[in-house]
């Protein structure tokens, strides 16, 4: 038996796993779970970071008699900046904060957007580390001036846990200053917006042992959340999409090399890295952001629904009833989720949701059709047959959702496993201890032990007519 570690901090929760390996199956049981809460301070939103140090620590504590090996991933684009000594300069700041407000536009008047796209391949999303790095210089911060070097928000655990400073590859195809055919820091575009150009440290790939934790090795896995997930989809064949599902909605393909080109640009989607050197060509959509916000406005109203009771109600209202963009900017940040979408719905003259129920139905299928979108995109970019759809994470819960989805693309839904980022993170550690050969591996193994829910299409052509609803909103991009 092979006992590890496995470290997943979600935008929503985080966990530290015990993953067991009997040399035939995985099985893993959650040690520790604690929520991941951002906090406001003035009028800027902060991850709490020393507490989930805390939580981190504490989680290790208890499974880490016997570990093989620990593997830490988070959350994507979000970093840190430590002073000359090593020490933390500013609390993290969440991707969801205002400061990136206009920053791109700021940005691209030093470096046109069509350029930072040749360079780095990436999908331009206000989120991005580069937007978040530009703001600062924007507001001529002091942190850039006295800053020593950049880590990743993953690869500021890692530090902590070995003293050792490196950005791992996935994480670092996130930002947006990573440049894919110089398999590098493209310091090149830094220096035009103006960024430092020396603050980065080297870039390690999935499966480098970075240090020790007393006395327990640190092997990074895929420590973008995403890319650890993605390992764990179980299948035997190449011809699959995959959609990471959790607060956000990741969906995409398993590339060789990076696809940048006019046709990409126009999709906005992107390169990120993966473990082999695979590439994951792929799309951020909201996900179900939409509706853990809508659940917290319905619970600061006096009304506490249950992940089951909000399937319940979505599956009783009227189908169909109107649609929105999930990417429209109005959804990016916290707040009264149902109020923004029935104001959607009304500046696009559709009919407007009253209900709890109803406003959930609208999400769901505005989010089942705009993956057939990225995915019918994606297809035609790549020339990638797909014949199967996996859904992955805490999303392949959700049977509504998944059954939406096979009936809008066409295609059967595989769900689960649920816990793909925590399976995911161990695989590549296994492979670094050498008791797994491959990805490839990993994958079989899934195929034969998890348990897999199939969804079939059903009602294809009322879903083709919604499709066509849909796209004419004029709202997608």
């Amino acid at each position: 038996m092979t006992h590890l570690v496995a470290v997943d901090l979600g935008a929503e929760s985080g966990r530290v796993a015990k993953v067991t390996y009997s040399g035939a199956s995985l099985t893993m049981e959650v040690a520790h779970r604690f929520p991941n809460i951002q906090v406001e301070v003035g009028k800027t939103l902060y991850w709490d970071t020393f507490r989930l140090w805390h939580e981190i620590k504490t989680g290790i504590e208890l499974i880490k008699d016997g570990a093989r090996s620990i593997g830490v991933d988070t959350w994507g684009v979000d970093f840190a900046l430590l002073d000359r000594d090593g020490n933390l300069l500013g609390n993290p700041v969440c991707y969801r904060d205002s400061r990136t407000d206009g920053a791109m536009e700021w940005t691209f008047k030093r470096v046109p957007r069509r350029e930072i796209f040749e360079r780095t391949g990436s999908q331009f999303l206000q989120l991005n580390t580069l937007y978040q790095l530009a703001s600062l210089l924007r507001a001529n911060s002091p942190l850039l001036e006295v800053a020593a070097t950049y880590l990743g928000f993953p690869d500021l655990i890692n530090y902590w846990l070995t003293g050792v400073k490196a950005c791992e590859f996935t994480h670092a195809t996130t930002t947006q200053f990573y440049n894919p055919r110089a398999r590098d820091w493209d310091r090149q575009l830094l220096g035009a917006v103006g960024l430092p150009t020396d603050i980065y440290p080297h870039i390690v790939q999935p499966g480098t042992r970075l240090g020790d934790y007393r006395g327990i090795p640190v092997i990074a896995p895929p420590t973008h959340d995403t890319g650890s997930a993605v390992i764990a989809v179980p299948t035997t064949t190449r011809n699959f999409a995959y959609i990471s599902s959790g607060t956000w909605s990741l969906i995409g393909l398993e590339i060789e090399t990076p696809i940048i080109n006019d046709a990409a640009y126009e999709a906005n989607v992107t390169n990120e890295g993966g473990a082999e050197g695979k590439l994951r060509f792929l799309k951020n959509i909201m996900g179900l952001w939409l509706v853990q916000q809508s659940r917290a406005a319905w619970r600061a109203e006096g009304t506490d629904y249950s992940y089951d009771q909000l399937a319940t109600m979505a599956t009783d209202a009227p189908p169909f009833l109107a649609f929105i963009d999930p990417d429209d900017p109005s959804f990016f940040p916290p707040g009264d989720m149902p109020a923004r979408i029935r104001e959607f719905c009304a500046r696009t003259g559709q009919v407007v949701p009253e209900t709890p129920g109803a406003v959930l139905r609208v999400i769901y299928e505005s989010l089942a059709l705009r993956y057939r979108e990225a995915l019918d995109k994606m297809i035609a970019l790549s020339g990638q047959t797909v014949d199967r759809m996996h859904i992955i994470g805490g999303g392949s819960q959700n049977a509504v959702l998944c059954q939406m989805t096979a009936d809008a693309i066409g295609r059967p839904v595989y769900a689960g496993p649920v816990e793909a980022t925590v399976l995911g993170n161990a695989i590549v550690q296994l492979i670094a201890l050498g008791e797994l050969q491959s990805v490839a591996d990993g994958r079989a193994l899934l195929s034969q032990q998890s348990d897999i829910k199939v969804y079939e299409p059903k009602n294809t052509a009322a879903w083709d007519a919604a499709f066509a609803r849909f796209k004419g909103l004029g709202q997608t991009s």
